[in-house]
């Protein structure tokens, strides 16, 4: 069966070595005789496995001790509404609006406290990230969306806070480039963009934050729980977890997050370059903010985007129709995208250029 390329925004491509290896292992890990799928929690061949992941990636990330790292379920969805259960405390929170997934955890954050529209660039039609921030005194935490999948925009420098907790949801660009992680209190991140399947959700987070919890919170959304027992208060998504520690294993292959970038700028340029070419291909995004993980770009009616994703689809290039909420085209070009799929899909553009322009 040949494979197709996958351009979704998530659950995204992943590395066909890393399926490979979780097929050649699904039914006997480690040679135990039993599949990850049913073995205990709570054994040694479990253990071995979450730790590793921990560990790489606190390796990975340069994350120190003063870091827990905790693997989650709910995805980043239900971390909009665990940061301000935890933080807010019926205090005021900082949120930089930058689209439909800030708006959500904005949504969520109103719920346990005030938020403050710190900057938006809704003005815009959220192509761009504000500058000019206005931050508000005794602020719980500001609160940014790290990328935005359906704009297709990107902090490329991240706000300076001060005292005041930085909070970043990560889902969509976490391990894409390098990264001082002590710049933010807690990062959190849904796999299933660039390090495993949907089901488990990475959270980082200073260990003196925990100081500022509120206290009365549901014993499974308080994040103190899961520190504590080193997420294993329950029984964690051990697939899932298994996935993160193979893939934490090929970005080391490759040579670290470093590595990692460098294939991620190159890849983004070149779908950048084909769109720049002439204005056949309009981004939507403002140059300065544009995502190294989601490119997204209109053409000059919505007939011919329809005839372009018909037409790229038919070519094996998958998940190029733009979000539903905005139209035109969108190709997500995650850690795992190959650079080979990314030309392919360059080819593409400018052969259909060419055959409609």
């Amino acid at each position: 069966m040949s494979r197709k390329y996958n351009f979704y925004a998530g659950p995204a491509v992943l590395p066909r070595e890393v399926m490979e290896k979780a097929q050649s292992e699904l039914l006997d890990l480690n040679g135990i005789g039993l599949s990850i799928l049913e073995i205990s929690h709570r054994s040694k061949d479990f253990d071995a496995i979450i730790q590793g992941a921990e560990a790489k990636i606190r390796s990975l990330m340069g994350i120190s001790d003063d870091y827990a790292v905790l693997f989650l379920q709910g995805g980043a969805s239900l971390q909009f509404a665990m940061v301000p259960m935890n933080f807010l405390n019926g205090g005021t929170a900082d949120y930089v609006h930058t689209g439909a997934w800030a708006k959500a955890a904005i949504k969520e954050a109103g719920l346990f406290g005030k938020v403050h529209l710190a900057g938006s660039s809704e003005d815009k039609g959220f192509s761009y990230i504000p500058r000019e921030l206005e931050l508000s005194p005794g602020a719980a935490y500001v609160h940014i969306t790290s990328n935005e999948t359906i704009g297709g925009i990107q902090w490329q420098e991240y706000p300076d806070t001060g005292d005041v907790p930085l909070v970043a949801d990560m889902s969509s660009d976490i391990m894409c480039r390098e990264i001082d992680v002590n710049d933010f209190d807690l990062i959190y991140a849904g796999a299933q963009k660039n390090i495993g399947p949907a089901g488990v959700t990475v959270v980082i987070l200073r260990r003196d934050i925990l100081e500022r919890a509120a206290e009365g919170i549901t014993t499974m959304l308080k994040y103190r729980t899961h520190v504590d027992k080193g997420s294993m208060h329950n029984t964690p998504p051990c697939f899932a977890v298994y996935m993160v520690k193979l893939m934490m294993d090929w970005v080391e292959a490759q040579g670290g997050v470093a590595a990692v970038e460098r294939m991620n700028r190159s890849k983004a340029a070149l779908l950048y370059d084909t769109i720049d070419t002439d204005d056949f291909y309009r981004g939507t995004a403002r140059r300065e903010d544009r995502s190294l993980m989601n490119v997204t770009f209109r053409m000059a009616s919505e007939e011919l985007e329809a005839l372009f994703v018909k037409e790229a689809t038919a070519a094996g290039l998958m998940g190029l129709k733009g979000h539903r909420s905005v139209g035109g085209c969108r190709a997500s070009i995650y850690n795992s995208m190959t650079m080979e799929g990314v030309e392919v899909l360059a080819d593409f553009m400018r052969s259909f250029r060419k055959q409609h322009g």
